[in-house]
């Protein structure tokens, strides 16, 4: 996801996929692993709620592990959530 969201490319049909198969196993991704998933999904304009909040979630149960390196990707991943769904929070 992150090399499509990176070129961006317009990949519906893999962000799917993807979002499919890692919502159940989120909490399996190591702290880098979820930085970069958030970001590369905010950065394909994913609207998919369901896959943020349980993204949102993972990510706030150990955001106090994370290095700075992936506080700052979710930094850059918070306007996106805040202005797609303002009724949510996120943990940044």
């Amino acid at each position: 996801a992150w090399v499509f969201a990176t070129a961006g490319v317009d990949a519906a049909g893999l962000f799917d996929a993807i979002a499919t198969t890692a919502q159940p196993r989120l909490r399996e991704f190591n702290l880098q692993n979820l930085a970069n998933t958030a970001w590369a999904f905010a950065c394909a304009y994913w609207k998919d709620s369901q896959f943020f909040v349980a993204l949102a979630d993972a990510i706030s149960d150990r955001i106090d592990a994370m290095q700075d390196k992936d506080l700052s990707q979710l930094y850059l991943v918070s306007p996106h959530f805040r202005l797609e769904w303002p009724d949510r929070n996120f943990p940044l």
